[in-house]
């Protein structure tokens, strides 16, 4: 429905107001001061118009696959055009009731399985609007160390810290594993944290029966005992006000760490000291926040030698850098292996767009790394993987003896060559087809050059 210019003059006036409210609150809270936002409570802050609407956009954006109701992201604004009142008064009175979780299990890439628990839409609309009134407040407390899932920081921040405590003299890390952490959080202990910051009712309740709503395995109805499943807007926001906790205490014992989501490396300057923060943290986790520490995966390993984040740490006279981890450039390679398979039944046209998504975002990703011998290496193997597809998809000789002339051969090695017995792989790196099928004709037919973008990508980051 069209507002009229004073009206949404007069959201945008309320949007403001709110905001500086939710501010103004956190930095309260954050000091110790108990007040609740000059007297705007959470419920009036999730249920506002325009945080709803975020929601719905970040919602929206983020895509996903439907909850157990089916519902789809498209399926969203028709339904909510026609049931909001109704979600929003059964929010007011409390009566909104989260639908279970539906269980999905997705590959890990070093083996076994990530179960992760996917929300209806419209549940996750609703955590994401908590979430995005929570946030501000738990991210004045906060701590620096802490980089996963949060505002304005990324991987590469976290990674440009693990650089700079190495060159600070830290040369060993505790590299601590939590077994299945996100399934094992401890809801008591959970809203315990919650209700040191808020003491709202209203939202403590919705949170934990969003924690509560239990998951469907297939037909299989499971209660939600503890955990809060990975898939949910709020998941994360949750896991770090949980493990947050955990950040105090090495900021209280005087440990340098890094730690993005349940991932936490804490820097020491030798093998024994590791040794020692490892077994004390393992206490505090295992007894005080009940939480299992992965023995089998847990250790102490010198700084240049761990793997943290896909990256690990090289090192020269002028100090540590990041490079990619041998196994993050050998997954890399193998989805590239699988994506240009010669017996795909794709157009090139489409191949060359799904290689092109995925690794524009590979690069943007691991783009603060030196890997230009690496890169240089993989267009170069990918280049010929796909002068092999193209090959193969020729198969007719005069279909090939067509294609050559029309590339410049002239009709009797067009025909030599259209006859080999030479397999795909051969055929792929003769000289016949690198005349032809040159680097600059496939750019023209779609395929990323990947030194070029990688370039492209650190010179916009430098």
């Amino acid at each position: 429905m069209r507002q009229s210019q004073k009206t949404e003059q007069a959201d945008r006036q309320r949007k403001i107001g709110l905001e500086d409210q939710r501010q103004a609150g956190a930095r309260r809270m954050a000091s110790g001061e108990n007040t609740m936002m000059s007297g705007i409570q959470f419920q009036d802050l999730v249920l506002d118009r325009n945080n709803l609407n975020q929601a719905f956009l970040r919602v929206r954006g983020n895509k996903g696959a439907a909850g157990l109701d089916g519902m789809t992201i498209e399926d969203l604004r028709p339904y909510l055009d026609k049931h909001k009142d109704e979600i929003r008064a059964s929010l007011a009175d409390g009566s909104y009731k989260p639908m279970p979780v539906k269980r999905v299990e997705i590959p890990k890439p070093n083996g076994g399985v990530r179960k992760l628990g996917i929300p209806t839409v419209v549940d996750r609309l609703i955590q994401q609007a908590v979430a995005q009134v929570l946030s501000p407040v738990f991210e004045q407390i906060f701590s620096d160390n802490s980089f996963g899932f949060r505002p304005h920081r990324s991987c590469a921040d976290a990674i440009a810290r693990t650089v700079a405590l190495y060159n600070e003299g830290y040369h060993y890390v505790v590299d601590l594993d939590l077994k299945a952490y996100f399934d094992t959080v401890n809801h008591d202990m959970l809203m315990k944290f919650l209700e040191r910051q808020i003491d709202d009712r209203w939202t403590l309740r919705l949170i934990r029966r969003f924690l509560t709503s239990g998951t469907m395995n297939g037909k299989m109805f499971e209660r939600s005992e503890q955990g809060t499943p990975q898939g949910g807007p709020i998941s994360p926001l949750l896991a770090n006000i949980y493990l947050n906790e955990l950040d105090k205490e090495l900021t209280r014992r005087g440990h340098q760490f890094v730690r993005y989501a349940d991932d936490c490396n804490i820097f020491v300057k030798s093998q024994r000291a590791g040794e020692r923060v490892l077994a004390s943290i393992t206490h505090f986790l295992e007894k005080e926040l009940k939480l299992t520490v992965n023995q089998e995966k847990t250790k102490v390993v010198p700084a240049a030698k761990m793997k943290f984040l896909g990256f690990t740490l090289g090192v020269n006279k002028y100090g540590a850098y990041p490079q990619v981890a041998r196994q993050s450039k050998e997954r890399v390679k193998q989805a590239l292996k699988a994506m240009t398979k010669r017996s795909r039944g794709i157009s090139l046209e489409n191949m060359v767009n799904q290689i092109e998504r995925k690794m524009r975002g590979w690069l943007q990703y691991y783009g603060i790394a030196g890997m230009k011998t690496f890169i240089t290496n993989l267009d170069k193997w990918l280049r010929s993987r796909i002068r092999q597809f193209i090959w193969k998809q020729w198969k007719k000789t005069k279909t090939r003896i067509t294609n050559l002339k029309r590339l410049g051969l002239s009709s009797e090695v067009a025909y030599a060559v259209a006859n080999t017995r030479k397999g795909y792989w051969r055929i792929a790196h003769s000289k016949t087809l690198t005349y032809t099928l040159t680097n600059d004709r496939l750019k023209g037919l779609g395929l990323i050059n990947l030194s070029e973008t990688l370039r492209e990508i650190q010179y916009k980051n430098a």
